[in-house]
């Protein structure tokens, strides 16, 4: 049979493969005497259920992210963070030791890693010195691109390290020439006014869209994010992930945070406020060379000696992220935006510090 569209990108062994079922994914409704699942019939910590295996299908959260977000259930697949979710891409859509990947570095660096991890290759692409999608270059490299090695194409938007988003008709233009999955990863689109490429998957079916609750939201210690696909795509991602890859505990946090969408927008609009404050202050600076435009809780900045910036903060309790060593972001630090005190004391250490820096 000649296969078509998704199932042409499936690996073989993922096409083929018989999903492990729990006793949790065949019984659904409502029991009085659970004995099906091999559990401790004792709950020796507060009788809350943890006794209890958890739903692996993640109903009531599913529920809580459409109603709050927006997302159809049917379109949703929930993950041990946004790393488990990337994984899976790799593990569903790789050949091992045969096929690749595209990334636009600097970008987030656990794309690498999982293609190290999974015996991935690299077609790299890098950005424009601004930051900017190289569409020239992705364009006239689209032959290559799309010779059936290479499987998924990762756009971090808005992008870490550098803070900028790309624009939607950029994407869409990318996620239509490329012939493999175009893997948006949204993690910090909550602080940017730049639309989802969610939009988009109506209309192209290759196109998966990722999200966390660690930023925004603030469970970055809970573990949850998911991905946003076609049916056809969430089918198969449920049959690779681990069974219980969320604990009842994480499922049960992430539905309260979800509950609480006002008061989240309220310290997202804060974040953003004081995000443009610090942006404000530090060309004051006479170290600072350089800070980018981000759409993010943070901010990329170049100075002139990031190891002596980043060291002399050390010094004085406030750490922040030497990005001097990515490909891309030499003499840069990054910057994520804390509460007001937090981002008063940092001001005031990188006043202080203008004698040791300049």
């Amino acid at each position: 049979m000649e296969l078509h569209g998704i199932q042409k990108l499936i690996r073989p062994s993922i096409r083929a493969l018989t999903p492990y079922s729990s006793a949790r994914n065949e019984f659904s409704g409502q029991a009085s005497i659970f004995i099906d699942a091999n559990e401790n019939y004792t709950d020796f910590v507060g009788g809350e259920g943890r006794n209890r295996y958890p739903d692996p299908k993640h109903t009531l959260l599913k529920r809580s992210i459409e109603d709050a977000l927006g997302f159809a259930s049917e379109r949703v697949v929930l993950g041990n963070g946004s790393d488990e979710i990337i994984d899976l891409l790799f593990r569903i859509f790789c050949e091992p030791k045969e096929d690749q990947v595209v990334l636009l570095p600097p970008t987030y660096g656990a794309y690498q890693v999982f293609a190290d991890i999974n015996d991935v290759g690299i077609t790299s692409i890098p950005l424009t010195p601004t930051y900017d999608l190289d569409m020239k270059s992705i364009r006239e490299r689209m032959d290559e691109l799309n010779d059936g090695k290479n499987k998924l194409l990762f756009i971090c938007s808005p992008n870490n390290p550098s803070g900028n988003s790309f624009s939607l008709p950029q994407i869409k233009e990318v996620a239509s020439l490329f012939h493999g999955i175009t893997v948006v990863d949204e993690a910090y689109i909550d602080f940017s006014e730049h639309e989802s490429a969610a939009s988009l998957i109506e209309d192209n079916d290759r196109i998966v869209v990722l999200r966390t609750l660690s930023k925004a939201w603030g469970l970055a210690n809970v573990r949850i994010g998911f991905a946003i696909a076609d049916p056809d795509i969430i089918t198969v991602m449920h049959h690779v992930k681990y069974p219980y890859n969320l604990s009842g505990i994480q499922q049960e946090t992430a539905v309260k945070a979800l509950a609480e969408k006002d008061r989240v927008d309220d310290t997202v609009r804060q974040i953003i406020s004081e995000r443009e404050r610090i942006a404000s202050f530090l060309p004051s600076l006479s170290y600072v060379e350089q800070v980018y435009d981000s759409d993010a809780n943070f901010i990329l900045v170049k100075v002139i000696d990031a190891d002596l910036l980043y060291t002399s903060l050390l010094k004085k309790g406030i750490i922040i992220r030497n990005r001097s060593r990515v490909i891309g972001c030499s003499g840069c630090v990054r910057i994520t935006v804390g509460s007001r005190e937090e981002n008063d004391a940092l001001l005031a250490a990188l006043k202080e510090l203008e004698e040791v820096l300049s």
